[in-house]
């Protein structure tokens, strides 16, 4: 995380949770929900994954979320429906600062054969950079 102060305020408006620990160069998040442990270092260069995904139960969740992240500032593709992968999905994405890219998505079913875009028009996974971009 080049900028350190950045990435605290996007992961606590992502996970609406301030950092459990904060030092100089770190912090330390500890989220509840959904269970995730997150460490942040300052000074290191861009993001280095594809993505990172948080998997919910519903698709009334999926739309929860992006109403609270909306509320909270941060800018997100919006609910969709796709077929990316080999996965039935109803998704949103958002970038933290450094472009590492979230989605908050539900998987209601499989699909037998790959699709390297997605059904719907303003998904993250519609780029055409690789179908790693979007398989969850």
């Amino acid at each position: 995380m080049p900028d350190l102060d950045k990435a605290i305020a996007f992961y606590s408006r992502l996970f609406d949770t301030a950092p459990a620990k904060v030092k100089p160069g770190y912090a330390n998040f500890a989220i509840a929900d959904p269970p995730l442990k997150l460490v942040l270092f300052e000074g290191r260069e861009g993001a280095t994954l594809n993505h990172l995904g948080v998997e919910v139960e519903t698709a009334d969740e999926v739309a929860s979320a992006e109403r609270r992240l909306h509320r909270a500032g941060l800018e997100t593709t919006g609910v969709e429906d796709t077929i990316c992968c080999y996965a039935e999905k109803t998704e949103t994405w958002m970038a933290d600062p450094d472009g590492a890219r979230w989605e908050w998505y539900v998987k209601p079913g499989d699909v037998g054969q790959l699709h390297q875009t997605a059904v719907g028009r303003r998904s993250s996974c519609a780029d055409d950079s690789a179908p790693a971009t979007c398989c969850s």
